[in-house]
């Protein structure tokens, strides 16, 4: 069967023969190496991937995809507002909300929260918090009660339970003969939710719609709509249009931008851990570096021979291409085999590691994540491949650069 003289040999020197088993030991290193690179980026970065949709699908469950609000935090005629709005077929669900800044005292104990006041009947169109409750009951906030439901952390700070009585200070000042004092509204726990972020779960509280806007002085008027998409992904662009089309007195704001700085962090955090495990591969392609070095010292005399035949340098730098393109193809494949089937299972092996060596890598008393997830993508598996294979070929290079300069008469001068 006919085949390329550079790949013919280059197969062939791939080969372990008697007397070159180091070289071949160092090609298999080099082989495991690559391998072991790509496995371990395919696996970690699934599980950062697992762990941002993770964050993501937590924080989604407790804030919209768009919010829109007034340029002074109300919006008053709303219910028009809304109706123009829902006809969007892109928008899967509004609710309206009312939202403040106020402090929670219980005892000696002060907190700062976020209070926000929502119409229970339309709430579930907009956010899952209903499935967040651990204590209590989210109907319970009956307009007029001034019943409240709040963050587990939150509740552990205040020292309180469902049933307690806590005082709630706003910053709207009433003018009294003795002065201007704040509000003040005394309002039972009757719930406690955990969303699993410890930026809600400590710092925000739930109430009814109407008894939020009494609190507030908002009688009549509202924060701002919540809106569901049906595709979140879109919330920007949506928002954005919104912005277009809407009078001037509303401003739009949508998830990817209220948390920016969270999700940039995370981006950055999964970038520099690429760089740094593909660090792994790199050493690995060095590697064969010397060994395709150790095989052109080894071959000096059938490089030569091959020369006198007629072979050209290009011919001869193929044989060697050819020999660390597979050491680098074989590796990758490899590892993406390793890599992927690891990183679909990493829910499954990680429990079985705890229970082995008798540990927990993620105590639920400490982590809000205590459970490694993982989300294998297709274009960082492609990705992370491609970018190991390139550098399998660009390292092969230089020894068969040296290679095609071997010249015969001094190569068999000492033959």
């Amino acid at each position: 069967m006919f085949k390329p003289l550079s790949l013919y040999i280059g197969l062939r020197y791939t080969r372990a023969k008697q007397n070159n088993y180091f070289i071949s030991f160092i090609s298999l290193t080099s082989m495991l190496g690559v391998a072991l690179g790509v496995a371990a980026l395919i696996t970690v970065l699934s599980v950062m991937n697992g762990f941002e949709k993770e964050l993501r699908t937590r924080i989604l469950g407790t804030i919209a995809h768009v919010t829109i609000t007034g340029h002074d935090g109300t919006l008053k005629n709303w219910q028009e507002l809304k109706a123009k709005v829902k006809a969007d077929p892109r928008i899967a669900g509004i609710a309206p909300f009312v939202e403040g800044q106020a402090m929670v005292t219980h005892s000696s104990r002060v907190q700062g929260t976020l209070i926000r006041g929502i119409q229970l009947d339309q709430e579930d169109q907009v956010d899952d918090i209903r499935s967040k409750i651990k204590i209590g009951n989210l109907d319970s906030l009956r307009p007029k009660s001034f019943q409240i439901v709040l963050g587990i952390d939150l509740a552990r700070s205040l020292g309180v339970f469902v049933g307690d009585k806590i005082i709630v200070v706003t910053p709207q000042a009433t003018a009294t003969p003795a002065g201007i004092i704040p509000r003040i509204k005394q309002v039972t726990v009757s719930g406690i939710f955990q969303v699993g972020m410890y930026e809600y779960d400590s710092a925000l509280a739930i109430m009814n719609i109407e008894d939020a806007a009494t609190l507030f002085r908002l009688q009549g008027k509202i924060s701002g709509l919540r809106l569901k998409l049906h595709d979140l992904f879109r919330a920007p662009e949506i928002a954005y249009e919104l912005r277009e089309t809407l009078p001037d007195n509303y401003q739009t704001a949508d998830w990817a931008y209220q948390h920016a700085n969270f999700f940039r962090a995370l981006k950055t955090e999964k970038t520099v851990m690429f760089v740094i495990l593909f660090l792994i591969v790199a050493v690995a392609a060095f590697n064969i570096v010397s060994t395709l070095v150790m095989v052109v010292t080894d071959k000096q005399a059938d490089i030569a021979i091959l020369r006198t035949l007629g072979a050209t340098p290009a011919s001869i730098m193929g044989v060697f291409m050819v020999q660390g393109t597979i050491i680098g193809l074989i590796g990758t494949f490899l590892g993406m085999i390793g890599g992927v089937a690891l990183a679909s299972n990493v829910e499954t092996v990680v429990p079985h590691i705890e229970s082995l060596f008798g540990v927990q890598f993620l105590p639920p008393e400490i982590y809000y994540i205590s459970e490694l997830p993982s989300e294998l993508s297709w274009n960082d598996v492609t990705t992370i491949c491609g970018a190991s294979f390139v550098l399998c070929v660009l390292v092969t290079l230089y020894p068969a650069w040296r290679a095609a300069r071997t010249q015969p008469a001094e190569a068999l001068r000492y033959v």
